[in-house]
């Protein structure tokens, strides 16, 4: 990657997080793939790095990397491994992220330190099997009895969740089908009435584990409440608006990965008594891949700036999340179709970067989703 205009401290953090990704979590990428283990080596070894409190002030034993910092740490490590990326992205985007901004100095003494430096693991818990991509229509419900709240409910495909030991997850505390009825709790993973399912078999993503959480009569110190009563989806709407930039980079990184692959097996492989590397045929497509990757990365640099100073990101994040998620697709799909043979066997790793990249398209915003923030950015509502 060029230096992209990278103040010192940037670049070095970026070089550090590269040699990392490069030395640690790439030569092991493919065993976690197939195994579809989580692996709790690489985060411990994160947790000392600082990596897992990038997003988390100093003063709670965070790192206080400001959002382009987060966007390289999660690129890099994305390029080598998706699934480290996605479970890495669920901890520091939207679980440490939310508590530094929305909790109390005691829930983040208790919670947030230990996220910080690798002692816990954090997952998020939003979306529920009837809801997809309406958010609002939160039916887990949480009841207010004396000192305590009562969830009961379900939400599904949640990253981290068979490894986490703390949870933001959303109930509704008002009755009706608004957000403003909506509320964020804190639990823990050996609450009785909580239990987690098994880990979800998923099409890419493996190590990355997911799966349903279930709340049985649930009862929650009403500390635990995140903020305000009714505030839950405005503090997860914030967090990603963020979240989908991060989520650019992640996508960027998996595409970056697919061009990697290509270009040293354009250039060895010969047919014809020349590289395939000679022929339009290779170079257009080629061309294509750098060409869009490299718009992904600016997009997602330039939401990540707008973020650090005070702009919205709504429209530019949506618009990076948007783009990167589709450059990522084809890159990785036209991996595949420019090793041939070889690009659909397990044994090269290009395979696995496009089931990786399907996920984007889908996680954190459907590409349709979107596309509808975009048109009411640009278009206003009507």
């Amino acid at each position: 990657m060029d230096h992209y205009f990278l103040p010192e401290d940037q670049h070095a953090f970026q070089n550090n997080v590269r040699r990392f990704a490069e030395e640690r979590i790439q030569p092991q990428a493919e065993q976690i793939d197939q195994t579809a283990t989580f692996p709790a080596e690489l985060f411990a070894e994160m947790g000392e790095l600082g990596f897992l409190g990038a997003t988390t002030p100093e003063v709670w034993g965070g790192s206080g990397c400001d959002a382009v910092m987060v966007c390289l740490l999660l690129e890099e490590v994305s390029r080598a491994s998706g699934a480290v990326g996605s479970s890495l992205n669920a901890h520091i985007s939207l679980v440490a992220t939310v508590l530094a901004e929305h909790g109390t100095d005691a829930q983040r003494e208790r919670y947030l330190k230990p996220l910080a430096s690798g002692q816990t693991i954090g997952a998020f818990g939003l979306t529920e099997p009837g809801g997809g991509s309406n958010a609002a229509a939160c039916r887990t419900r949480a009841d207010k009895r004396g000192d305590h709240y009562i969830i009961n409910g379900a939400k599904c495909f949640i990253t981290n969740s068979t490894v986490a030991d703390t949870f933001i997850i959303t109930a509704r505390t008002q009755p009706g089908d608004t957000s403003t009825g909506v509320s964020a709790f804190i639990l823990e993973r050996n609450m009785p009435g909580f239990s987690i399912g098994p880990d979800n078999e998923k099409m890419g993503m493996h190590g990355s584990p997911t799966a349903t959480l279930t709340f049985d009569e649930l009862a929650v110190p009403a500390e635990n409440l995140l903020g305000k009563e009714g505030q839950g989806f405005r503090q997860f709407a914030k967090a990603l608006d963020r979240g989908r930039v991060n989520v650019a980079a992640l996508s960027t990184g998996l595409g970056q990965a697919a061009l990697d692959a290509c270009i040293p097996y354009v250039k060895e492989r010969e047919q014809f008594g020349q590289p395939i590397a000679a022929f339009q045929g290779v170079q257009f497509p080629i061309a294509d891949m750098a060409t869009e990757i490299e718009i992904a990365r600016v997009m997602t640099l330039h939401a990540a700036r707008l973020y650090d100073a005070s702009q919205s990101v709504k429209k530019a994040g949506a618009m990076a999340k948007y783009f990167a998620a589709e450059a990522s697709i084809r890159a990785t799909s036209q991996a595949v179709e420019l090793l041939g043979g070889y690009g659909y066997m397990r044994a090269y790793s290009v395979e696995r970067y496009m089931r990786d990249a399907k996920m984007y398209q889908i996680g954190e915003g459907t590409s349709q989703i979107n596309r509808l923030v975009i048109a009411r950015e640009v278009l206003g509502r009507f």
